[in-house]
């Protein structure tokens, strides 16, 4: 808890609003409980005392001044210039180093940086400085594209961690030939005169190529390679050893009516569901997750293998697993017909949804029938000619429930945010041939709302025998965060109070379903929300409106799930008697693991999305001078930011390509406005372009207006009156991964 405050207090401290506040007034910004209180002065102490906070005249809080010499990571800009993140926070956040002062050093280094200059821009003061000393590098090993140059073979990096060239000799060494993708390892390190040089080590293939692509994201992100023989070899004993018909220990539901609802292309099946009504119209709901605790002990090679990854990462046409496919695909996944181990969770319900009672066991299940959530939307639809009734009946209960389960959570504060997604379409070589919005029928939300409160029922009788467990946490933002949040919406034309909540947010995603304003304010309220991550600390989920949540459902594809089926497993042995269980995972290892988890999640999500990128981009590429659909999503001094709808990649239109007018960046109207015409361009405006040019080493897609904005004169939206929605589907479209 006292690293959550004190990451809660340092975050408000280097808000660029921020004005110096007492130690109470600073609690009451950060919504602390007097519960809490105690803790987070002792947070608050500890901070002061390491020099990461300090307090001046009349006890007012800020953080240090930044003078002198700071440690930090720096972060480089294609334009030549960086900035320097410091290493111990300080009261002016990141220092601007110019282009001429960078010492050739890269995205992720750590260096030390003086401060030289100090000036006010755009009202607040603004600090610069030029680096002295590269302390650390960040790596030496990148991905790129070789080139032939007249003064020789370079590669050119991909991604945005270094963007100047690196040049090579000897490329027959290694056959590497143009446009063949490589990784290169750098030999001697940039200077103002010379370029990096390197030596190239791997050839990946020819650049544009399905596998040469995928096999650069994977070096890129350091994904994990194959697995080894000796977590092959558990897997094939436990697979070899596994014998559902002597499971004595267990319950045996085999004779319920279990069902398994996936996107067509699924393998692992670790989720399936059993519904039934008791003699007073109760609704008893059986969540029946793969038990991969008994097949993974802690502390076995297959076990540090996942926890060293952290999860299965979903790559366009690949998936890299976190455990064996003999386990992912086989013993483990809840396939048709197939009598398998899980864990389940028994949630009762009255007629309106209220749960009522849980209760977990061990059992055998085998589910009856596997469906895609196509099948499933079809038969609520109506299209019931090949499905047998008794599966029918079970789709329109879950239905009938689900919507129950959606409604009480929604009254009770959670945000479900609608961010439509993009399916590629490939060909049978994985290029990129078109695509389409992603299927988002209402049986995801169906088993998004049921998995949601297995996860929760789980964390809630964890929480209740006071042992350490990793949970699913998801902070609530600060004051400032939503006063910014206030000041966005109402340049929507959106009625909100300065400090928007959670029914705000609610009310203004129900005001603009359906219009174009609708990704917009749905990305700025996404923006404005901390990224959940994976820690031992109880300070609950605050987008799902939970005092306490974990995940648990998905124990074939993250690690945090295998954890706390362990635990769960110890309660359903010893009952709450959990002494070894706390011996041998304390709360500071739990936080450990959490971090690292938390990483390996982000990475999978940035592999997957940069290759996304890459393969829609080599597409477009071909298509110069077409045009297509956008949103405004982003607006800076620089230009603006445009969302393609249908490939669901960001394009930049620059300011010079904005029309022959004087623009000016307004930060409270987030808009663009030209000068001499008095055009706007707000967030959320719909915006028709045309390709202009796509740069593949740097990810960026570059676009202008089909129509000169200057002739356009959209008026604002009208804003609607804050209500509450009376069916507030505000529904935050699901993955193909559940």
């Amino acid at each position: 808890m006292l690293e959550v405050l004190k990451r809660s207090i340092i975050k408000l401290l280097k808000h660029a609003d921020y004005k110096p506040l007492k130690l109470a007034q600073l609690a009451k910004a950060l919504g602390v409980t007097s519960d809490d209180y105690p803790q987070f002065k002792s947070a608050f102490e500890q901070l002061r005392l390491a020099g990461h906070v300090v307090t001046g005249s009349g006890n007012l809080i800020s953080l240090p001044p930044m003078t002198g010499v700071i440690t930090g990571t720096f972060r480089a800009n294609p334009n030549g210039f960086g900035f320097v993140t410091p290493l111990d926070p300080n009261a002016h956040g990141d220092l601007f180093i110019p282009p001429n002062a960078t010492a050739d050093a890269m995205t992720g280094d750590i260096v030390s940086a003086k401060v030289v200059k100090k000036g006010r821009r755009g009202g607040q003061m603004r600090f610069s400085g030029k680096i002295v000393e590269i302390l650390e590098r960040a790596q030496n090993r990148f991905v790129g594209t070789l080139v032939k140059q007249a003064e020789g073979w370079v590669v050119q990096p991909d991604g945005k961690g270094l963007t100047d060239p690196i040049a090579v000799d000897d490329v027959t060494a290694k056959d590497a030939g143009k446009n063949d993708k490589v990784v290169v390892e750098i030999v001697t390190w940039p200077t103002e005169r010379y370029l990096a040089r390197g030596v190239i080590t791997e050839v990946l293939g020819k650049a544009g190529r399905y596998e040469t692509e995928i096999q650069s994201i994977i070096r890129q992100y350091h994904l994990p390679a194959e697995f080894d023989e000796t977590c092959t070899g558990q897997a094939r004993k436990a697979t070899g050893e596994f014998k559902p018909d002597k499971a004595d220990t267990r319950d045996d539901i085999t004779d319920k009516l279990v069902i398994t609802i996936d996107p067509p292309d699924a393998k692992d099946f670790d989720d399936a569901i059993s519904l039934e009504k008791d003699g007073r119209g109760n609704w008893l709901l059986g969540v029946h997750i793969a038990d991969v605790s008994c097949f993974v002990p802690a502390d076995s090679a297959l076990d540090t293998e996942a926890h060293l990854r952290g999860n299965s990462v979903y790559l366009p046409g690949r998936t890299i697993p976190m455990l064996p496919e003999l386990l992912s695909n086989g013993i483990c996944s809840l396939q048709p017909g197939q009598k398998r181990f899980c864990k389940s969770v028994y949630l009762t319900y009255d007629p309106q949804g209220n749960m009522l009672s849980r209760t977990f066991a061990n059992t055998v299940c085998r589910s009856r029938h596997r469906l895609t959530y196509q099948d499933a939307d079809r038969i609520l639809k109506g299209h019931t000619k090949q499905a047998e009734p008794e599966v029918i009946e079970l789709l329109r209960n879950m239905e009938a429930l689900s919507r129950l389960i959606e409604n009480r959570r929604l009254q009770d504060g959670m945000l479900h945010l609608d961010l439509p997604e993009t399916e590629l379409i490939m060909d049978k070589s994985h290029r990129i041939v078109d695509a389409r919005p992603a299927d988002d029928s209402y049986p995801h939300t169906i088993i998004e709302m049921f998995m949601v409160e297995a996860n929760e029922a789980v964390a809630s009788l964890l929480d209740k025998l006071n042992v350490a467990f990793m949970r699913r946490i998801h902070p609530e933002p600060d004051t400032l965060t939503m006063k910014n949040l206030g000041e966005i919406l109402r340049a929507f034309g959106l009625s909100v109070r300065r400090t928007p909540n959670r029914t705000d947010m609610q009310n203004c995603l129900a005001a603009v379903k359906d219009t174009d304003s609708a990704l917009a304010v749905n990305l700025a309220i996404l923006r404005s929300l901390e990224k959940a991550q994976y820690a031992p600390q109880s300070i609950g989920h605050f987008a799902l409106a939970s005092a306490h949540y974990c995940h648990f459902t998905s124990p074939i594809r993250r690690y945090a799930d295998l954890l706390v089926h362990r635990l769960l497993q110890s309660y359903l042995q010893h009952g709450s008697n959990l002494t070894d269980h706390k011996r041998r995972l304390s709360q500071e290892h739990l936080a450990d693991i959490g971090k690292h988890i938390t990483f390996t999640e982000q990475r999978a999500e940035d592999a997957e999305n940069e290759l996304k990128t890459v393969l829609v981009l080599q597409l477009l590429s071909k298509h110069i001078g077409d045009q297509i659909d956008g949103v405004v999503t982003g607006v800076a001094a620089f230009g603006v930011f445009v969302r393609c709808q249908k490939f669901g990649v960001e394009a930049l239109i620059r300011t010079e390509d904005l029309g022959s007018d004087h623009w000016r960046f307004s930060p409270v109207e987030q808009s663009v406005v030209g000068l001499g015409s008095g055009t706007c361009i707000r967030l959320g405006e719909p915006m028709k372009v045309r390709i202009l040019s796509v740069n593949l080493p740097a990810r960026q897609l570059n676009v202008a207006p089909v129509e000169p904005v200057t002739q356009r004169r959209k008026p604002r939206m009208k804003a609607k009156p804050r209500r509450k929605s009376k069916d507030p589907h505000i529904r935050r479209r699901s993955k193909t991964r559940k």
